[in-house]
């Protein structure tokens, strides 16, 4: 089985290689072990706040999906630097599918 391999631009625009993610983790908590500038997760990864905004490539939105109710109200309050392809990474649990994803981290408020 082996690892599930990310890439990540960062909050200050560095890409990051995560070689690895386990299955079932959250994306948050690969890239919070990894010390991904950007991903602050003040929540812990509750969905209780946007402080692990993500934004996936475009390529990669159909596998990992659309957000849940509770995140949508949670990007809410990041409406103005919000995209199409907006998530939180604490709320990405991931799988072999997910190998080879690639996000970027969105700007701090």
């Amino acid at each position: 089985m082996g690892a599930i391999s990310i890439t990540m631009i960062d909050g200050e625009g560095r890409e990051v290689t995560i070689a690895d993610a386990s299955e079932g983790e959250s994306l948050m908590e690969a890239a919070r072990r990894n010390g991904v500038s950007g991903i602050i997760a003040e929540c812990g990864g509750a969905c209780s706040c946007a402080t692990c905004h993500v934004y996936v490539d475009p390529d990669w939105f159909d596998v990992v999906g659309e957000p849940d109710e509770v995140e949508e109200d949670m990007l809410d309050m990041v409406d103005d630097i919000r995209r199409p392809t907006s998530r939180l990474s604490c709320q990405i649990a991931l799988t072999r599918a997910l190998d080879g994803l690639s996000v970027e981290v969105a700007p701090e408020l």
